[in-house]
């Protein structure tokens, strides 16, 4: 053991000295003097510090009972350092290790259980692709399908308390914005009431039951199915919402492979009664069920803000489809405006065919395109040679502005030649939207 007498063996023998002579050898004593080599190190049980635990003895059973909680880095300290010693020299147990920790990495965090709304979509064009279906949904019909599929989507998710959330119906009367309040069921309501009309044109029941003649205008259609309840809609609508919509789809698709043919598309539906000259507003088939999509995606949208949910706009081809049909209503429209006083007078009588004034109307983004729109004549031909405007838009602005959730004044375009045509054909498009 060191003590504190224990004498330095390289060390010469202490002797008193004084005076300079002894400074002076001890100057010469250094200079001679071998280096000085450290005394070995003290063992840690002189220190009196705590020892080390000792390694823990895991037969090879319980180490291998261990991987799955090594790979998921839920082992202690001791554990962790047991296995990793164990794996150093044993074979099967390191290569049952690598694929252990090969399959935590294929985990992900926990994500939310909502459905990705594209899923129907891929799922159903791989079972397709499969086995193509005996009498397929027409083209036409194809983005009703997948919006009433969407927002089917979204009313699964939501709970009870949000089906009486209050949303806010937007639209333009003439050249004003309206507004109406109800609920997320209200909404649902609205909508099987609306494609009530689709319904009874294809001979199918009417939501609206057989007492009296029932309404052909979409609002009053709405005001009819609210009325006639005793009690607000509740989340009980959704299943006659659901099974119309799938009967719709089931009958077109008949219609059009079946006895009509290709031809069945152009089948009328009424959207108004007959005025005083016998003129009402009617769709062709095909195109009211783009009409019905477009309103399903614009109420979806409603009801997603009024409960918070996340909600996208449909694929951009089924999107483009919307933008053309909004784009071919709007020389009628604008037509309509013009009788009414609302739009400025024509520039001439311009005949069915002849080229006249145009604005060419350029759709960016998802579902884009160009369109020329007339604007003496629904009939007339419009082409970039007489193009007198220039209107660009996002393709979702443009069906914000078609669906009245945007003033003509709001909408973000882009805007060059003449002012007067560019302000009646934005508020033409403001004007097809409707309750």
């Amino acid at each position: 053991m060191n003590g504190p007498d224990r004498q330095d063996p390289f060390e010469e023998p202490n002797r008193p000295e004084s005076g300079e002579g002894a400074q002076g050898r001890g100057e010469q004593k250094d200079a001679r003097r071998p280096p000085r080599i450290p005394l070995p190190r003290t063992s840690i049980e002189d220190t009196g510090n705590p020892l080390p635990d000792p390694p823990l003895a895991l037969d090879h059973r319980v180490l291998k009972s261990l991987l799955g909680a090594w790979a998921l880095a839920a082992c202690s300290v001791d554990e962790a350092i047991a296995v990793e010693e164990h794996l150093g020299h044993c074979g099967p147990c390191a290569e049952e290790a690598l694929r252990l920790r090969d399959a935590v990495g294929l985990l992900h965090q926990e994500e939310s259980l909502d459905l990705d709304p594209g899923l129907r979509n891929r799922v159903i064009a791989s079972c397709l692709g499969r086995r193509p279906p005996r009498i397929p949904v027409p083209e036409w019909a194809m983005p009703y399908d997948a919006e009433t599929a969407r927002l089917d989507a979204l009313l699964r998710d939501i709970g009870t308390s949000e089906w009486h959330a209050p949303v806010q119906l937007r639209w333009f009367d003439e050249d004003h914005p309206v507004s109406r309040e109800t609920t997320v069921a209200g909404v649902i309501a609205h909508l099987l009431a609306v494609d009530g009309l689709v319904a009874l044109a294809l001979g199918l029941d009417d939501p609206l039951g057989r007492e009296g003649t029932p309404p052909s205008d979409p609002s009053r259609r709405t005001e009819a199915y609210w009325s006639a309840s005793y009690f607000p809609p509740t989340r009980g609508v959704r299943g006659p919402w659901r099974e119309q919509s799938h009967e719709l789809i089931r009958t077109v698709s008949f219609t059009a492979g079946g006895a009509y043919g290709p031809g069945s598309g152009r089948l009328a539906v009424p959207y108004s009664a007959p005025d005083d000259e016998g003129r009402r507003v009617e769709l062709p088939l095909r195109d009211s069920m783009l009409d019905r999509a477009f309103e399903c995606w614009i109420h979806a949208g409603d009801i997603a803000d009024a409960v918070d949910y996340p909600y996208a706009p449909p694929s951009p081809r089924h999107l483009h489809r919307m933008i053309d049909l909004a784009a071919r209503l709007l020389p009628g429209t604008l037509a309509a405006r013009r009788r009414s006083g609302l739009a400025d007078p024509s520039h001439g009588l311009v005949a069915a065919g002849a080229p006249g004034r145009s604005l060419r109307l350029e759709i960016e983004g998802m579902g884009g395109g160009e369109w020329f729109i007339p604007l003496d004549s629904p009939g007339a031909e419009a082409s970039a040679d007489r193009e007198v405007a220039h209107v660009a838009l996002d393709g979702v602005e443009f069906c914000r502005l078609a669906a009245g959730h945007v003033s003509p004044q709001e909408a973000a375009a882009g805007q060059d030649g003449d002012r007067r045509a560019i302000k009646d054909v934005l508020s033409a498009a403001a004007s097809l939207s409707r309750m």
